[in-house]
């Protein structure tokens, strides 16, 4: 379980304790007493974090989010990181997914920004440049990306642990969303796109694509 999540599990279970206690002479609180338990288990379920095993593919990109991809876009013009023509990747976590938020790429971390915005439901057509969002730069070698934490309507809060300057692996995790959220992964032209929309993806096991 991410670590995010004691807190909410601390609140709902103490709440679901006492509400049973109660309910022994007053039986009416049992109602309280099952949402709450209900509510504990929902935030083990949400804030679930299973291991991932990383492909072994050379030069794999891959999915920083669970989820499902929503839209894949060429961008217009230069992205101002990526520095060459460039392509989005879109994927729409619900409450479902598992929402920890995996490295896509081995290499360096060169920028980690907190942008403020709006919060538009995390699917809107522009929610990737209008909601608040932390939008991290990675770099290996000739090939940069980003990957971009968007905020929705329900999903308020990003957590992101990376510092520019850091070196990062494959897979490792590197944050979270919570509750329901977007995550972007703009990748250059030179990046062979393996995946296409509709497709369910893992973070950190779902090739999206290969540098070529």
């Amino acid at each position: 379980m991410a670590r995010e999540g004691y807190p909410f599990l601390a609140v709902a279970a103490v709440l679901a304790a006492l509400c049973w206690w109660v309910a022994q002479t007053q039986p009416i609180v049992a109602a309280a007493a099952v949402l709450f338990t209900i509510l504990a288990g929902f935030m083990v379920f949400f804030f679930r974090d299973p291991g991932r095993r990383p492909p072994d593919v050379a030069g794999a990109v891959v999915s920083a989010a669970d989820g499902r991809v929503v839209a894949i876009e060429p961008l217009d013009g230069a992205d101002e990181y990526v520095g060459d023509a460039a392509t989005r990747i879109s994927v729409f976590l619900s409450v479902f997914n598992v929402h920890i938020n995996r490295i896509p790429l081995a290499g360096e971390i060169d920028v980690v920004e907190r942008r403020s915005g709006r919060y538009k439901v995390a699917f809107a057509e522009d929610a990737s440049e209008q909601n608040e969002q932390s939008v991290i730069g990675i770099r290996q070698g000739d090939t940069r990306l980003v990957v971009k934490q968007i905020v929705g309507i329900l999903a308020r809060r990003i957590a992101c642990y990376l510092q520019p300057g850091q070196q990062v692996d494959l897979g490792e995790r590197f944050g979270l969303i919570r509750f329901g959220s977007r995550v972007d992964l703009i990748v250059p032209n030179h990046v062979e796109i393996r995946v296409s929309v509709g497709d369910r993806v893992r973070a950190g096991e779902t090739v999206m694509g290969v540098i070529q």
